[in-house]
């Protein structure tokens, strides 16, 4: 930003501040979707610890400065660099854990892979994500699931503490006792919102063996595969999770059709026979291409479970549903697919259904802010592309999308989820919290009152 002297916030801290061209600022402020790359923040803080935080936040509010934290940079919509000075979290990494207590203790920089080294020793787990570059501060904030959270719950639910450096530069330990209300506001409300989280502690568990699964089915058995996969996840117990898949890729109609695929992963907790006899009615509904059934040490599953994309440019749009779709819903849902107008990125696109319940719907819609407690399924619909695509090619994939997404509106409830942030959204406050956000908005009045933590989906804006 023009006329703001950057070299006092580099003299008061002991962390790197970066300025557009000079070595260090990229890796400080590069987005994951790269859609967004053209953001250029006019400096980046690379703080060495938690008073770094504290002293860019008092003097970015003494020179006008807006501000925004960023850890791993995977916000889906870019919200995690500005046009003013982001504060980059990626040292404050220091993750401990204690095998007598099941307690983890992450810094606001770590990432899912820290968080995994410290409790592999301990043989000891809460539910994350599947991706081991994502930031766990912004994943606990916004919900946070993945195959292990129908038995452990969400990330937002294993948080039993966080330290918040609010817009003053003040810290407020919050927990059940101290500062309630932030505690609660910070199990879901979203990231970016309140403060910055620099240090967050999880309750983990004792994890057991799993058998892992991926299978796929020709496009033709689509809607047999998707029928009986719906109703096999909601008949299924809490130790099992999985995701359902229907997706394409390529460039032009006849690749786009040939390319087309079924695709189910996910993970049981317990023996591999077991894992077969809630996946028979899926297996047996259509004859597989392929078939991947094994066990695994949670760890070793953990790796084969990463969440391989390419990344690059993309595009995202999430619903819920509480009850299989009906056949109208799945029709519409395949032929959508089929009409994806094609793109250079391997990514392609298509809809994802993953499995929800379990211990994320034994939680009160109230008792935190994360409010979608009654779903059976989270559901994704994404599109992607790359510079080579034309910007014809582009606008067909985003109007696709919206298509899709408004095709499917009435088989969905709905909602949408926060940690999937979806920049088209318009009814985004009662989508992301439904009857939660008039208690949001009072949080943020309490914490954060001239709103120092805005974007264009902040609680309050």
């Amino acid at each position: 930003m023009a006329g703001v002297d950057y070299s006092r916030l580099a003299g008061e801290v002991e962390g790197r501040v970066f300025l557009p061209g000079s070595p260090g600022y990229r890796v400080g402020s590069h987005l994951f979707n790269t859609r967004y790359k053209h953001r250029t923040p006019a400096a980046v803080l690379t703080a060495a610890h938690t008073a770094d935080v504290q002293r860019a936040l008092v003097w970015a509010r003494e020179q006008g400065v807006p501000v925004v934290a960023r850890n791993g940079g995977h916000s889906f919509a870019g919200y995690s660099v500005g046009d003013g000075l982001v504060i980059d979290l990626s040292r404050l990494t220091q993750t401990r854990a204690d095998g007598s207590t099941g307690l983890v203790v992450a810094g606001g920089g770590a990432k899912i892979s820290h968080v995994y080294d410290a409790m592999q020793p301990y043989e000891m787990v809460f539910s994350t994500g599947t991706s081991p570059t994502v930031g766990v501060a912004g994943l606990a904030l916004g919900g946070g699931a993945a195959f292990a959270a129908r038995r452990y719950g969400l990330t937002a639910d294993a948080l039993v503490e966080t330290t918040v450096v609010l817009a003053d530069g003040s810290l407020a330990v919050a927990n059940e006792r101290e500062n309630p209300d932030l505690f609660w506001a910070c199990r879901g409300g979203g990231g970016g919102n309140f403060g910055i989280n620099v240090s967050l502690t999880f309750q983990a568990h004792p994890v057991p063996d799993v058998t892992t699964f991926y299978v796929t089915w020709k496009w033709s058995d689509a809607a047999a595969v998707l029928e009986a996969g719906q109703h096999m996840v909601r008949r299924a117990p809490d130790d099992f999770a999985a995701r359902l898949g229907v997706w394409t890729h390529g460039t032009g109609p006849g690749a786009i059709r040939d390319n087309a695929e079924v695709t189910l992963q996910g993970q049981y907790f317990g023996p591999a026979s077991e894992c077969l006899e809630i996946l028979d009615p899926v297996l047996t509904a259509a004859t597989p291409v392929s078939r991947d059934v094994a066990e695994r040490t949670f760890w070793e599953a953990n790796k084969y479970m990463v969440h391989a994309t390419s990344g690059d440019q993309f595009a995202l749009r999430s619903n819920y549903i509480r009850e299989p779709l009906s056949g109208d819903g799945v029709e519409t849902m395949l032929s959508w697919v089929e009409r994806w107008p094609g793109s250079h990125n391997a990514d392609g696109g298509g809809v994802g259904l993953f499995s929800w319940g379990g211990a994320i719907n034994r939680v009160a819609p109230d008792a935190t802010a994360f409010v979608h407690r009654d779903t059976l399924f989270l559901v994704s619909m994404d599109t992607s592309w790359t510079d080579d695509d034309d910007p014809g090619l582009i606008a067909a994939n985003l109007d696709w999308l919206d298509g899709l997404h408004a095709g499917m509106a009435p088989h969905v409830t709905g909602s949408a989820y926060q940690n999937f942030v979806d920049p088209h959204l318009t009814n985004w406050r009662e989508a992301y919290y439904g009857a939660n956000y008039g208690r949001l908005v009072q949080v943020k009045q309490k914490y954060d009152p001239e709103g120092v933590f805005s974007f264009d989906q902040a609680v309050g804006s």
